[in-house]
């Protein structure tokens, strides 16, 4: 079984996924805009969400990808509204591994807002949390030695 986190942005797809690729490094496995659709499909898109990301994959590990689109709301369902970050946090769960913990903490949280700085917890972690420059909410814990 694979678990992967979706986001989805209002025209900041292509934006945060560099973003996150100059984080976690990789190539994008897949990435393509709503003018890659048949034309059946998005015949009455504008130019504008034409260029918007469709999807978009980065593999992050073997069994980890981060997947993400645009939000047009052509293609929303009715009376759907957009809420950036949805409170949907994704975790990242390290062992033994502080500095890395520590590097993707301070990276990520670039111009983002810390809700709890990375620091050590009753629970025999390094543990912090924020939502980054885009929105998303993010943990990341390392559980360390003893």
């Amino acid at each position: 079984m694979q678990l992967n986190h979706y986001l989805n942005f209002k025209g900041q797809t292509e934006q945060a996924f560099l973003f996150y690729q100059s984080v976690f490094g990789g190539e994008f496995s897949v990435l393509s805009r709503y003018g890659d659709m048949p034309p059946a499909e998005g015949a009455n898109l504008s130019e504008v969400d034409k260029s918007l990301i469709l999807h978009v994959s980065l593999p992050i590990t073997e069994s980890a990808v981060l997947m993400g689109s645009d939000v047009v709301d052509q293609f929303c369902v009715p009376n759907s509204v957009f809420t950036q970050g949805n409170n949907h946090y994704i975790a990242i769960n390290l062992e033994n591994e502080e500095n890395e913990a520590r590097r993707l903490f301070n990276q990520l949280s670039v111009h983002g807002h810390i809700e709890m700085p990375l620091e050590k917890t009753f629970w025999g972690a390094l543990y912090g949390a924020f939502t980054d420059q885009f929105g998303v909410k993010w943990m990341v814990n390392c559980q360390l030695e003893g």
